[in-house]
């Protein structure tokens, strides 16, 4: 039996999601003589500090089709933080090696991240095929789904009546242990209640554990309970044991044998995921706000954080860069909102913390994350760095556009990339906390040798942030300092992966506490555009 010391629901690892990816291909090239081409499509992965690109798979090979429906899917762990680039190989097979190079007839590829397959409308993506001169390739089709075997919460308390009395001066202090069955006869815990001190009528607080965890999809699993009396040394008295399983507890109210635990309530949930938003049509707005403070230093001088160097990228630049290009493939429009502070403008040198990058008030969109880089070079040319360092307005600014979306269609993400010490810190407490309500999340990069103490208070991870007696509803801000990321051989790629990597990490746990939080289902995903009849079954492996 497992020792009940070794469990510990918060060093769990979480399992990466699973994706698996289906391939269709629509009016390839003919390139047999008599009859059509026999293809084949291979996946190969990107690595993120390499750039080299590895064979992952290949779907199976359907003979003499043009329009081929492919039956064998490409299974891939996800991560929304990481870019994750892709691509996938057509080829004509007229020979039975392993070895695609003696494959005589290349048919065409596409590249494209998982991001931007999973951000499409329905998850499903269609993109031209190329890579054969003066030929038109035919579109390659790719649809996403998430695995998952039982997706479902379950939450249930249960209380006891008349447990054994182990301690010699006082009651028993009760808690109760789970397990569930393996395969092989042996027991893995799953859960643990809190200690119920001095009671041998304890009532346990109600818990929440998912279904796959408590049974792992097998509802007649057995399901084994120990009840013990906690002991300070850790040597705690078994009391007694039952056994029941899902179907059992799922029906409701019921006692346990003689050791009178007696389960009160039982309800299952179904746990949705952030890929079930995505696919639902939940868009990611994001925009970015560039501190043009003259604590940055003169553009012009390669001491300045701005310096806009024509062989590699700033700080400032591979900040928005890498975190922009994983945000973009969950905004159907690529339009986003770009915005400076703390600069004197022209003509007449006012100062603003809200300044359009594009120099148009009436529309700050810009076209892509290149749109961005572009905006903010220009920025850097005409406007005066000056201060002093205020968040507060450009907060506020995207909660105005986030506040009237309350029905799960959008969330916002805000990128601030600053290099020091916040000049506004009640005024911008004030605005997270009130955006703290909203679809919304706030991602700060500090860039620079400055000190941060301010910005780790903002990130409410440690101590959640509080402005006038009022706590924030959610954390919803991430900050990390640039300079923990930079690869010391000046891999910019590397450095870049490594940040986009952890100032995402928690953008999908925060959107899922939000729509928890307004009880927003996500919306149903559209119909998948194939049909099983559509299958091809003339194939080959």
């Amino acid at each position: 039996m497992a020792s009940i010391g070794d469990f510990d629901p918060l060093q769990a690892s979480v399992p990466a999601t699973k994706i698996e990816i289906t391939v269709s291909c629509r009016n390839l090239l003919d390139v047999d003589t008599f009859s059509k081409s026999d293809p084949v499509v291979v996946l190969f992965i990107q690595g993120i500090g390499s750039k080299e690109w590895r064979e992952y798979g290949r779907t199976e090979v359907i003979e003499n089709s043009l329009n081929p429906d492919f039956v064998r899917k490409f299974v891939l762990d996800y991560f929304f933080e990481e870019k994750q680039n892709l691509r996938f190989d057509v080829y004509n097979v007229d020979s039975r090696s392993t070895n695609i190079s003696k494959h005589k007839d290349f048919l065409g590829q596409i590249f494209v991240t998982l991001g931007e397959i999973i951000g499409s409308t329905g998850s499903r993506i269609e993109k031209t095929l190329t890579g054969v001169p003066g030929k038109k390739c035919g579109t390659l089709i790719l649809s996403a789904e998430e695995l998952s075997n039982c997706r479902d919460i379950a939450t249930m308390q249960l209380c006891a009546n008349k447990l054994d009395k182990k301690d010699f001066f006082g009651k028993s202090d009760p808690f109760l242990v789970f397990y569930r069955s393996n395969e092989d006869g042996t027991f893995t815990i799953c859960h643990k209640t809190e200690v119920v001190k001095n009671t041998l009528n304890p009532v346990w607080q109600p818990f929440t554990i998912p279904v796959r965890a408590l049974c792992n999809g097998d509802y007649d699993r057995t399901v084994k309970v120990d009840v013990y009396d906690w002991d300070r040394d850790g040597s705690h008295d078994f009391i007694g044991e039952f056994t029941t399983s899902y179907r059992e507890l799922s029906r409701g109210q019921s006692q346990f044998n003689v050791y009178e635990v007696t389960l009160l309530s039982f309800k299952v949930e179904s746990d949705f995921t952030f890929l079930d938003y995505i696919k639902g049509g939940t868009q990611l707005n994001f925009t970015v706000a560039i501190d043009f403070t003259a604590s940055n230093g003169n553009p012009s001088q390669p001491t300045s954080l701005h310096y806009m160097n024509p062989y590699q990228m700033n700080a400032y630049a591979m900040a928005l860069k890498a975190v922009g290009e994983i945000i973009q493939d969950y905004d159907s429009d690529k339009l986003f909102p770009a915005l400076g502070f703390g600069a004197k403008l022209p003509p007449d040198g006012k100062v603003s913390h809200e300044f359009p990058l594009n120099a148009d008030p009436e529309n700050p969109n810009c076209n892509g994350i290149d749109g961005v880089l572009e905006g903010y070079y220009q920025s850097l040319r005409r406007v005066q760095l000056y201060g002093p360092t205020n968040f507060a307005p450009v907060i506020n600014q995207v909660a105005r556009c986030a506040a009237p979306v309350t029905d799960g269609s959008q969330y916002f993400v805000l990128l601030i990339i600053t290099d020091g010490v916040i000049s506004d810190m009640v005024q911008t407490k004030e605005a997270i906390v009130n955006a703290s309500i909203l679809p919304m999340s706030i991602i700060i990069v500090g860039v620079g040798p400055a000190e941060f103490d301010a910005m780790e208070e903002l990130d409410g991870d440690e101590v959640r942030i509080s402005s006038r007696g009022r706590i924030a509803e959610r954390d919803i801000v991430q900050f990390v300092p640039f300079r923990d990321y930079v690869d010391r051989s000046g891999n910019q790629v590397l450095s870049m992966a490594r940040l986009a990597k952890d100032v995402l990490a928690e953008i999908p746990d925060q959107l899922l506490s939000y729509m928890k939080s307004r009880d927003i289902k996500p919306r149903p995903a559209p119909p998948s555009y194939m049909s099983a009849s559509q299958q091809s079954f003339h194939t080959r492996i």
